[in-house]
């Protein structure tokens, strides 16, 4: 359990007399990056993406200085976890690549003898559960976001009851049925 206060209700949405990136840069860069530090806490060592990184990279993706208009909290974070979510899922691929070495685990140059590298159970098990992460987006797309909200940015349960504008109550509810959900599809994918 998490006992840190919910932050995002107290981000105000810009005003339209100042343009929007320099008014929601300062107000979100330091929530963004706590986020991301939280969910790469929770990544495979040995992670080249750093949080402030992820931080830069969704904001470039979101539209850097030229903001779209956000609705409001919900909207903006929404957008923000869906990016940490492609960018994740972007460098889990691009690390599965042959020419990165593939499922090839790293091994020091100074390792003796002939040792097999092990595959990388991480990226594999990333990249399942964003595909059953998109299979659970068609069958529940309010579901799918809480997982996002939870998984991808790193928000507690307060939190994402706060972004998504859902009940307390609903959102233990979706978590546990989501859970249950992605564990069975990740499984059949497995085959």
């Amino acid at each position: 359990m998490n006992d840190r206060e919910p932050t995002t209700s107290s981000l105000p949405i810009p005003s339209s007399d100042v343009p929007a990136a320099e008014q929601l840069l300062p107000l979100v860069y330091e929530e963004l990056r706590r986020l991301a530090a939280a969910k790469m806490a929770r990544e495979a060592p040995g992670q080249t993406l750093q949080p402030t990184a992820l931080v830069h990279e969704v904001w470039l993706r979101l539209g850097g200085d030229g903001q779209p208009q956000w609705n409001n909290r919900a909207h903006f974070f929404a957008a923000a976890a869906e990016g940490m979510r492609r960018i994740l899922i972007d460098n889990a691929r691009r690390k599965r690549a042959v020419r990165h070495g593939g499922d090839l685990a790293k091994v020091s140059a100074d390792a003796t003898g002939f040792e097999i590298a092990s595959p990388s159970h991480d990226d594999e098990e990333l990249l399942l559960v964003n595909e059953a992460l998109d299979a659970l987006a068609a069958h529940d797309a309010r579901k799918a976001e809480l997982v996002k909200q939870k998984y991808f940015v790193g928000l507690i349960l307060e939190e994402v009851v706060d972004v998504l504008g859902i009940s307390h109550r609903t959102a233990k509810r979706d978590w546990a049925y989501a859970q249950a959900w992605l564990f069975n599809e990740v499984k059949r994918l497995r085959g």
